[in-house]
């Protein structure tokens, strides 16, 4: 059976593409990036030590403050604790819309009828920030990891039901019903058929939910703990520390884009 159906899986149906212009000229593509991350750490320098040179807190965040700071922070274990904490908190809170999510996503995608009578509750819910609810979200849960969690996993979880419910709209329903005339089972058709045709939506909205994610995690960690990325922010704020909080800043960046480059991986080198 399986030598059957295979043929049905979206990947085996699709023509070969040409190599993208950056696999072909490498050096070049890099060298194009690498200049425009230049250009911008000169602009953040001419900002910093040139037009804002008389402001007392930005004249103290330039490219080489900040990557000085950064370098110690490096090395320190409050650094390392700092990041284990958020991206603890970070993987929790996917992983909760994840589990939550994918079901609804697929339950909107397959029945437009509950997509058509939930829409506007989903559509309110979609559209209220996630740090909306952190006073009522405290509240019920308390201060440390719990509320932090809850609102990352708020903010993930829209992102995956819409990206799951819109691939699995965009199912060939035809190629279920070959597999089915061929004699496969509902495990057949589902490993065949759906399971691949939702990988490719299922990363994209993953990648989407970890940006809105990573952006609520710095501001969710102000609230009621003491550790964490977003922690450091307001302590080296409330410190006038301002060299490390563009460090931190840097930092948090960083952390960012690795994770980006980790859940886009296989979507090109453009991603």
């Amino acid at each position: 059976m399986k030598a059957s159906v295979d043929f049905l899986r979206p990947e085996a149906a699709a023509p070969a593409t040409t190599a993208d212009p950056h696999r072909r000229r490498p050096a070049i593509w890099a060298g194009w990036r690498a200049a425009v991350v230049i250009l911008v750490v000169l602009l953040w320098g001419l900002l910093a030590n040139v037009i804002f040179a008389g402001n007392a807190v930005v004249s103290r965040m330039g490219p080489v403050s900040a990557i000085g700071a950064l370098g110690g922070m490096l090395v320190e274990e409050v650094t390392l604790s700092a990041v284990t904490a958020s991206l603890g908190r970070l993987l929790s809170g996917l992983l909760i819309a994840t589990v939550i999510g994918v079901p609804l996503g697929l339950l909107f995608g397959s029945r437009a009828l509950v997509e058509y009578a939930t829409a506007p509750v989903v559509q309110f819910l979609r559209m209220t920030s996630p740090l909306a609810w952190a006073p009522l979200v405290i509240v019920l849960l308390g201060s440390d990891d719990a509320p932090v969690i809850t609102l990352i996993a708020l903010a993930a979880l829209w992102p995956i039901v819409l990206g799951v419910s819109s691939g699995r709209r965009a199912l060939d329903p035809g190629a279920a019903l070959v597999a089915r005339s061929l004699g496969a089972t509902r495990w057949e058709v589902v490993r065949s058929t759906i399971i691949p045709g939702l990988a490719g939506p299922l990363r994209t909205a993953l990648r989407v939910a970890l940006g809105i994610a990573w952006v609520v995690l710095v501001p969710a960690e102000m609230f009621g703990v003491s550790n964490g990325l977003g922690y450091a922010v307001l302590n080296a704020r409330d410190n006038l520390d301002y060299e490390r909080l563009a460090a931190t800043m840097l930092l948090i960046g960083g952390i960012g884009f690795l994770l980006d480059r980790v859940v886009g991986a296989g979507r090109g080198k453009h991603a």
